[in-house]
């Protein structure tokens, strides 16, 4: 077995969360996600289960010609299963911040903004929040300020939201009714305690906790031989610092 680096670990684990998809969207800066989404598609290639996948920062894999409007009303009218949203915070209750970090609107740090966050978040049945760094910095108790809310009241109609939440060292699960995440697995590397040590916000635990699955050599290799060359085309910054170095 060859040696696996960690991204590849995190690309496999989120591939597995694609595995009922039709069709999975990745907006800008994404390419761990991005990785994920390309070897669901080329793991299906020879079965009835085909994938569709958007990656906006990707002229080969954007079918879309009218930009991020076309993705809006693609995701409005229920044809995107999966998109995935980051955020400088993620807290508690998968609320996001994309604004910046700082008492509102006098910030410490300013950021890109909110973007169509929003609308995703609300239209998306599966959103997989992403975030490599797992911090109390970026997994905080509570987000300075809420640039897409991660649960909504009962009277307001919401078919999308979070499903899952995956940084580097741990995979969660949120519950909407009851407001809270669950952690389902860890990263081999890690132990519980590091995991909440690292976690600005409190969650439950699987009975079941489990360990990353390490990707098999079969997918390694698919990786190396067959995505890592598309991904070089969009994210070659990210392509040569893990497989091209």
């Amino acid at each position: 077995m060859t040696e696996i680096f960690q991204s590849e670990i995190i690309i496999s684990e989120i591939s597995n969360l694609l595995k009922d998809d039709k069709h999975v969207a990745i907006g800008a800066a994404s390419p761990i996600p991005g990785s994920a989404a390309l070897l669901a598609q080329e793991e299906r290639k020879n079965t009835n289960l085909k994938l569709q996948v958007t990656i906006l920062h990707s002229q080969k894999f954007n079918n879309f010609t009218d930009g991020s409007r076309e993705l809006f009303d693609a995701s409005a009218q229920g044809r995107i299963d999966t998109f995935f949203l980051g955020g400088v915070q993620i807290d508690g209750e998968a609320n996001i911040n994309l604004v910046g970090t700082g008492r509102y609107p006098k910030l410490d740090k300013r950021f890109s903004g909110s973007f169509g966050s929003a609308l995703m978040y609300f239209v998306v049945p599966k959103i997989i929040l992403f975030r490599e760094e797992h911090t109390p910095r970026t997994l905080v108790k509570k987000v300075d300020f809420i640039s897409a809310p991660g649960i909504s009241p009962p009277n307001i109609y919401r078919p999308g939201g979070p499903k899952y939440l995956i940084t580097n060292k741990a995979l969660f699960s949120f519950n909407k009714k009851k407001k809270n995440f669950k952690i389902e697995k860890i990263n081999p590397e890690f132990t519980l305690d590091e995991v909440i040590k690292s976690t600005g916000f409190e969650f439950k635990t699987n009975k079941n906790l489990k360990y990353f699955t390490m990707p098999s050599q079969k997918r390694i290799d698919i990786l190396r031989n067959l995505i890592a060359p598309k991904v070089l085309n969009f994210y070659p910054q990210f392509a040569k610092k893990i497989w091209f170095n």
